[in-house]
């Protein structure tokens, strides 16, 4: 709770936005993620919308594995996000590649892909298959604490 609580505060100077996007995920990180918008976590309340655009994000919320197809996209809606951007790889696929890494259409973890086109980039790893929403909140809390 310690950490919604600073999540509030923080909250108040600024409501960040995140962009989600999709990679190439079966969808239960997808589901996790729209758990955070029902009224039992409803981080909506705290101050963190979801982004129309990467343009207007302050966060970018990646979730399946990048696979070849994925990966000139991911790195382009990247580079249209507004700097500093964290990246937030969410799940066990966008952090490593899960059980998907040994396939030949992998390209390679999320952060690996980013830093091929900003080696400085911020990103951050919420792990778990899917992880829960708490982690989501904890995680993307202490994140955007240090942006």
């Amino acid at each position: 709770m310690a950490i919604l609580d600073k999540l509030k505060l923080w909250g108040l100077k600024k409501s960040p936005w995140i962009y989600h996007l999709n990679a190439g995920a079966c969808n239960n990180c997808d589901i996790e993620v729209l758990e955070l918008l029902t009224p039992r976590f409803d981080v909506e309340r705290i101050g963190v919308l979801l982004a129309p655009s990467p343009r207007h994000a302050d966060a970018l919320l990646v979730t399946g594995v990048c696979t070849l197809q994925t990966k000139p996209r991911v790195q382009e809606i990247y580079e249209q996000t507004a700097k500093p951007c964290l990246v937030v790889c969410l799940g066990a696929c966008a952090c490593t590649g899960g059980i998907f890494r040994s396939g030949w259409h992998f390209a390679g973890p999320v952060d690996k892909v980013i830093r091929e086109v900003d080696p400085d980039a911020m990103i951050v790893y919420i792990p778990g298959c899917p992880p829960k929403p708490e982690a989501m909140i904890s995680g993307i809390a202490q994140a955007l604490a240090k942006l």
